[in-house]
């Protein structure tokens, strides 16, 4: 009887493992950023939206409207001449501070600039200078009446442009971007060719390769994923661009208007229309516009990389 009970057991095989307790450790030691992250992030986004769907009337209060205020944007002039406006600027502006801030890493990292630790902080310092701060200087420099420009003026009987009128404004306002930038962008640059391996360079050259040629075989595709996310946050700045013309505002009134950018219109239409609805309409839809720029850019990015 035993045997055949030995047998059976044998026959049934051992018993299945038992499945491993879940364990919360992970999680908690994750809740702290979740909370914060929902806090910060995703509540005033879920709130925007709430917001958007939504209109204050004289007659009614607020009324649920549904998607009323996203076709009211997509109507607005205001809003396309400002998205128009910031679509220049990233086209022209974003190259030539991107295309500055390579040049800058590529002659850091060379080794044959004199002075290099002088000129990487130098090159950075204007990034550690306060937007604030950094727009009222450019500014004073740019007035005609006060300023450098017109001081230029006094003194030699020139009359030079003014920065501040409405032609170019928005050329003084890339400037003052890429007078702030170039260092932030630079360093990115500059710390992704300091990781680069030596003996790349090593083998180009026993083959005799070029500095011109190490750079465009070497330098540059080993750095791509570096050109592609400053490209990117050089995208989402270009497309957030508030503080200067904000402050320009009131030394250039009648260049910049309350709708010379999205940013700028957002805050116009909260603060002082007092249209908080339509304003997070149109702060979700830059922010659509925003994400889909990034993301295809990022694509493009990562499939030449491949």
């Amino acid at each position: 009887m035993a045997t055949l009970q030995s047998a059976a057991v044998g026959r049934a095989g051992p018993p299945p493992p038992r499945r491993p307790r879940r364990s919360w450790t992970g999680w908690g030691f994750m809740a702290p950023f979740t909370l914060v992250f929902a806090l910060v992030f995703l509540a005033p986004i879920a709130y925007s939206i709430y917001l958007s769907l939504f209109q204050d009337r004289l007659i009614g209060g607020t009324t649920f409207v549904g998607l009323d205020n996203y076709q009211r944007a997509l109507d607005d002039p205001e809003f396309w001449e400002g998205l128009g406006r910031v679509a220049l600027f990233l086209a022209v502006q974003v190259p030539i501070m991107l295309g500055i801030a390579l040049l800058v890493a590529l002659a850091l990292d060379s080794g044959r600039l004199y002075g290099k630790s002088f000129f990487r902080i130098a090159i950075f310092l204007p990034y550690a200078v306060p937007a604030v701060v950094a727009t009222l200087m450019w500014g004073f420099m740019y007035g005609t009446r006060f300023g450098l420009v017109g001081d230029v003026n006094d003194a030699f009987g020139a009359k030079l442009p003014d920065p501040l009128s409405p032609d170019l404004v928005l050329a003084s306002i890339g400037n003052i971007v890429t007078w702030e930038f170039v260092g932030y962008n630079m360093l990115i640059f500059y710390s992704a060719l300091r990781v680069i391996p030596h003996s790349l360079y090593e083998a180009a050259e026993i083959d005799g390769a070029s500095q011109l040629r190490v750079i465009t075989a070497i330098k540059l595709p080993a750095i791509r994923g570096a050109l592609v996310i400053a490209t990117i946050f050089s995208i989402i700045g270009s497309f957030q661009l508030f503080n200067e013309p904000s402050i320009l505002q009131d030394l250039a009134p009648n260049a910049i208007t309350t709708s010379y950018t999205p940013n700028l219109y957002t805050y116009s239409l909260s603060f002082n229309g007092q249209q908080q609805n339509y304003s997070a309409t149109v702060a979700i839809i830059m922010g659509l516009i925003t994400m889909v720029i990034a993301y295809v850019v990022q694509l493009r990015g990562m499939r030449k990389g491949a």
